[in-house]
């Protein structure tokens, strides 16, 4: 701004230089040329009375400034003090001295031929029908001009230097006050009232400003803290693959401490999947894809952004679906051993139904063909039912009512329908502990305390013990079942709770059972909100403890 109000000033002193020049040049050449004509009339004047007192005799003693021509009535020229008249042609037709005859004066004004000189004519009608006309010459305008170029330059100079130095001050006090305005709060009533309005129309603006930076920075504050507590990973990217935003979900499930603002993506990730899933999306494609990043597995989803019919970035959204996978394979698995274990004992009963249909069977071997079918249908039936209960527990669907249910009785109660089995195992089961009142479903508790004891003489060596405690054991309330038993290997222990999973598939066999009972005993202890731990050495025995969470 400083630099165009100084080239301004510049220009306007050099216009309004040219200008007053030119001007008052046109009005001393107009004021010399009235005052020309002027002296032409006086010494027109004394030229006729000089020759109407002493005749020719008068011009022939001027010495003459000015060309005088004296004209008779005809147009003739009688004398003329720069020619010799007889030469002269008729002056009747010249402009001035037809107006001369005709009104009694006359004037005009002739170029020369070079257009460097211009005559001034007067002529005066004498009383004897004659005519005087005095002439002179006068530079023209132009003329004037050209020689006065020089000096003219000389001082076009020196009121450019003027100009210079006084534009380069002023300019600069006139910009003063403007670069020094606070614009956030612009002073209305200040030095220049002709900005005032902008100054109103900025301090609006500024108000309207700041409620959108209020506003923006409240949603930016409010994505944050969304983004911020989200599990799931959220990356927004531009077209070039440069981070706009990351949430730490992000930065934690791809295991980086920080995302500069800029870089690219693949700094984060350089995966094959992850790679593909950002250039699909960049492309315009939806890209769905999971990725294994340890021994995690994340699902990718990448979905490009557009703007104006364009793709200009990309939103990236990861989630960490490893326990979601993990049940979609153990519900495979799940589904795999439930067909296995249903097979077998349909199998055996189909078999034996069929031999006996057909007549093969010796009467006396019905028993005993009979007592298979028997035992096989009833180990069928329990498979059936533990794998409804474990539905129930899974879908949280169990329909009984809970009650208050005391733990030492129930505990008492499985280890007398289990002394049959620990007898024929060479087991001995002890119950201790004091009364322990938990209020949830009867049946279920019940599962886990059958379970747990069943287990523990199963898995037991003969003349082994099968201890149940039932109290409250350093401030916890726990359900208590320690073995003398084979033990768990420590590789298993992550696993033992899994449908079907067996650490001994040979002596799971021998003994029978249908592999979840401990996966009965983990979501049943979970749906009373109660945990499961493990101790266990192997050929030493194994110790149980579900430990109860406080009833509310």
């Amino acid at each position: 701004m400083t630099k165009k109000i100084f080239r301004s000033i510049i220009c306007v002193s050099v216009v309004t230089f040219l200008a007053c020049f030119v001007f008052i040049m046109g009005i001393l050449y107009d004021y010399f040329n009235a005052q020309l004509i002027s002296e032409l009339k006086s010494e027109a004047v004394l030229t006729e009375y000089g020759i109407e007192n002493y005749g020719e005799d008068y011009l022939k003693g001027l010495k003459y400034d000015n060309r005088i021509t004296w004209i008779d009535s005809d147009g003739s020229v009688i004398y003329d003090s720069d020619a010799d008249a007889a030469s002269l042609e008729n002056h009747a037709e010249r402009e001035e001295v037809a107006e001369a005859f005709e009104k009694g004066s006359g004037s005009s004004q002739r170029y020369s031929d070079t257009f460097a000189e211009r005559n001034v004519y007067y002529a005066k009608l004498m009383d004897d029908g004659t005519v005087i006309r005095i002439a002179s010459s006068q530079y023209t305008v132009w003329t004037l001009l050209l020689a006065m170029i020089q000096p003219m330059i000389f001082v076009l100079i020196i009121v450019i230097i003027l100009s210079v130095i006084l534009a380069s001050k002023l300019s600069k006090k006139i910009v003063k006050p403007i670069n020094e305005l606070d614009l956030d709060h612009p002073d209305i009533d200040g030095d220049y009232p002709e900005i005032s309005p902008l100054l109103k129309k900025i301090s609006r603006q500024n108000m309207l400003i700041d409620r959108q930076m209020r506003t923006l920075k409240r949603n930016e504050e409010e994505f944050t803290a969304i983004t911020s507590n989200m599990s799931e990973g959220l990356i927004i990217i531009d077209r070039g693959t440069a981070v706009l935003s990351c949430n730490r979900g992000a930065l934690k499930l791809l295991g980086k401490d920080e995302a500069k603002t800029g870089e690219s993506v693949f700094v984060l990730n350089r995966s094959e999947n992850f790679r593909k899933a950002i250039e699909g999306a960049l492309s315009g494609e939806h890209k769905e894809t999971l990725m294994e990043c340890g021994s995690r597995i994340y699902q990718l989803l990448a979905n490009p952004v557009y703007e104006g019919g364009s793709i200009n970035g990309a939103v990236i959204l990861i989630m960490d679906v490893t326990e979601k996978e993990k049940q979609e394979e153990m519900r495979r698995e799940f589904t795999s051993n439930v067909s296995h274990e249903l097979k077998t004992p349909l199998t055996s009963i189909y078999g034996i139904s069929e031999i006996m249909v057909n007549g093969i069977v010796k009467p006396e071997d019905m028993g005993r063909f009979a007592e298979n079918i028997h035992s096989e249908s009833g180990r069928l039936i329990t498979l059936v039912n533990d794998i409804i209960k474990l539905s129930q527990l899974d879908e949280n669907s169990v329909t009984t009512e809970r009650e208050d249910v005391d733990m030492l009785a129930l505990a008492k109660d499985a280890a007398f329908r289990l002394k049959t089995v620990a007898d024929d195992n060479n087991v001995t089961v002890s119950v201790s502990g004091e009364k322990l009142i938990i209020n949830g479903i009867r049946s279920v508790l019940d599962e886990i305390v059958y379970n747990l004891c069943e287990n523990g003489i199963k898995y037991n060596k003969p003349g082994g013990r099968v201890d149940i405690f039932v109290g409250v054991e350093n401030g916890r309330r726990v359900l208590k079942v320690s073995d003398t038993g084979i033990g768990i290997p420590q590789e298993d222990r992550a696993r033992i709770f899994e449908r079907f999973y067996r650490v001994d598939k040979s002596h799971s066999r021998k003994i029978g059972g249908t592999g979840l009972g401990l996966s009965i005993v983990k979501h049943g202890a979970a749906y009373h909100n109660a945990s499961v731990e493990v101790e266990s050495k192997v050929n030493e025995g194994s110790c149980f403890t579900v430990v109860f969470a406080e009833n509310k």
